[in-house]
């Protein structure tokens, strides 16, 4: 359904188009699939269903979602034309395929590997490595399938294939960016400098500044992007002081479910990330958590040495599998709902940071991530259409040590970068949880992921750890210069950005807690404006002040006000005297 074929119809594309559609459109019980599927995976969670087979639940639902609003490049046009209609330039930039142009890094060297000399390179491989320990490549094949950006639903697993050699870019990757909250900031430090006047909501006047801030500006202002996110915030902001004026609401899929899933999008968090927890290797079962091999484990435990270890690489699969679908949904939904609407992105962003998300990813990547990413848990052979189309082979535990020729599990991939994109997510622009990064010791676990040697996955740990720099000290900083190049060569520029020092005056410790009330608040008035009092404030919802239809409506009287009406009837009525005449002048 989501493959364009260049032989397809105008009538299959139609249909695919309003396939589409109608799985985000209400079926059953006045539910869309997707609500159904995460009440489903709710049940399972709480032990109400404990039989669901969970891990088909999860993929489903992804895939579903996938179908419904589409993948990322989709999201990718959509937000081009979202940008057009506010008025605002296109964005070009695509972080998938600019990812695919960067050359890997050779992550930092150990101390006992930096005093015992460099370790003898590998021999050059015909296909790409990314775990090759050689210092210097001058030709890194970047294909479709190594780039684990957007997934596959038919193929978990992409297989490395050989491409043409892309020569590496000699000049930086991203077009830096701007804030106009930045130019702000460097106008007002500069006019306080060498004026003494504060210019309030002026980006335009330079009188009496010298000819260096006059050309700074200038650059400032050829980088200034805005952002859909700030043109939604200023268009919430101009609602509360206008409340009777009311902005269109778009019906879009991510629009739909977002309404869909708004009364329990807290349970359905908490359940992902239960399920998230159970799945990571990294963490130790315990009594109380959920079971997730329930579809898995047979009645009997096997007795041969064959049958254990095909299962014991069946479970390990399951849980590969479940941590890719749960990843790619959060990811897939984040993204969708920023787009749709910041606040709705607040919103699920919240929860998830109220759910424990971020320590919860960062002990995922607490184990050796570079054995996690080369683990081979699948049997060739058994994997369908191979165990069909091809004659039966059979199998022996040397054959299944053995493995295949992979040079990494791309499932696992996949899963590593979609987390550290969902943290990134979490944490951008957010003080107050880049402290938690730092109070649960993130640097040194995300500089251990920088062994996997994969763009787009150095791309996001670089980007983590550049968040954390200015709090980490300047010991760490001169102890870290390879880590810092690498930033500054593979991370985009914030012109005004002073990330390598730490002279950021907005992040004070006091102001955390009260930059998530904030938060909190305007979200919880963009909820109940929009979907909860139809599009009113409560307190300018128009009045009825028709006579006929107020005496014609209907009361509900308590069960409290019928026990007790003849007392309040002769105490109210009866026992008071009432001046009639003096009540009608009046």
């Amino acid at each position: 359904m989501r493959v364009e074929h260049a032989d397809d119809t105008s009538h299959q594309q139609e249909m695919k188009a309003t396939f589409a559609t109608e799985l985000g459109m209400p079926m059953f019980n006045n539910e869309p699939v997707a609500i159904i599927l995460f009440n489903m995976i709710t049940k399972f969670c709480n032990g109400s269903a404990s039989h669901f087979p969970v891990k088909k639940v999860l993929l489903l639902l992804w895939k579903t979602i996938l179908v419904s609003m589409g993948s990322l490049k989709e999201l990718h046009q959509t937000k081009n034309e979202m940008r057009r209609a506010a008025g605002l330039p296109e964005w070009p930039e695509d972080n998938v395929e600019v990812c695919r142009n960067i050359r890997a890094s050779t992550p930092p060297a150990a101390g006992m590997e930096f005093m015992d000399g460099r370790r003898s390179r590998q021999a050059r491989q015909d296909a790409f490595d990314p775990f090759s320990d050689a210092d210097e490549e001058e030709e890194v094949a970047n294909s479709e399938d190594q780039s684990p950006g957007t997934p596959r639903p038919g193929s978990p697993v992409a297989e490395p294939v050989e491409t043409p050699v892309i020569k590496v870019n000699k000049a930086l990757p991203w077009r830096s960016k701007v804030r106009e909250k930045d130019l702000e900031q460097f106008l007002a430090q500069t006019r306080q400098k060498f004026v003494g006047l504060k210019v309030h909501n002026d980006l335009n006047s330079l009188a009496g500044l010298p000819n260096p801030i006059h050309e700074g500006v200038k650059v400032l202002k050829e980088h200034i992007y805005v952002s859909l996110s700030e043109v939604q915030i200023k268009q919430e902001e101009e609602v509360t002081k206008n409340p009777l004026s009311q902005s269109d609401i778009a019906e879009t899929a991510a629009e739909a479910l977002y309404r869909s899933m708004l009364p329990n999008l807290p349970q359905y968090m908490i359940s992902l990330l239960k399920l998230l927890l159970a799945a990571a290797p990294a963490c130790k079962p315990k009594t109380d958590s959920i079971n997730i091999l329930a579809d898995v484990l047979p009645e009997e435990m096997p007795t041969t040495v064959l049958d254990s270890m095909k299962l014991a690489i069946d479970v390990n699969r399951h849980k590969e599998i479940i941590v890719k679908a749960i990843s790619g949904l959060f990811l897939l939904l984040l993204k969708w709902f920023k787009l749709n609407h910041i606040y709705q992105f607040e919103f699920m962003s919240q929860h998830l940071v109220f759910a424990n998300c971020i320590p919860l990813v960062i002990k995922f990547f607490n184990q050796t991530i570079l054995a996690y990413v080369q683990t081979k848990n699948s049997i060739s052979v058994l994997d369908f259409p191979e165990c069909v189309l091809s004659e039966e082979e059979e199998l022996s535990a040397e054959t299944l040590e053995t493995g295949d020729s992979q040079t990494c599990c791309w499932r696992n991939m996949f899963s590593c970068i979609n987390l550290l994109r969902i943290l990134n997510k979490l944490t951008k622009w957010k003080h107050s949880r880049t402290m938690m990064l730092i109070i649960f010791k993130s640097a040194p676990i995300l500089k251990r992921a920088l062994k996997v040697k994969h763009a787009m996955m150095q791309v996001y740990v670089l980007k983590l750890i550049k968040l954390q720099t200015k709090y980490l000290g300047r010991q760490w900083r001169k102890s870290n210069m390879k880590t810092m190049s690498a930033i500054y060569c593979k991370v985009r520029h914030r012109l005004t950005d002073d990330w390598a020092f730490g002279n950021d005056m907005d992040a004070r410790p006091w102001d955390f807690q009260a930059e998530e009330y904030a938060l909190r608040s305007c979200v919880d008035r963009f909820n109940n404006r929009r979907y909860v009092n139809d599009g009113y404030d409560p307190d300018f919802k128009p009045v009825d002040n028709n006579l006929q239809s107020i005496l014609g409506e209907e009361v509900q009287l308590t069960m409290e006000f019928k026990m007790n009406y003849e007392k309040w009837l002769e105490r109210e009525v009866h026992g008071t005297q009432i001046d009639w005449d003096l009540l009608l002048r009046h």
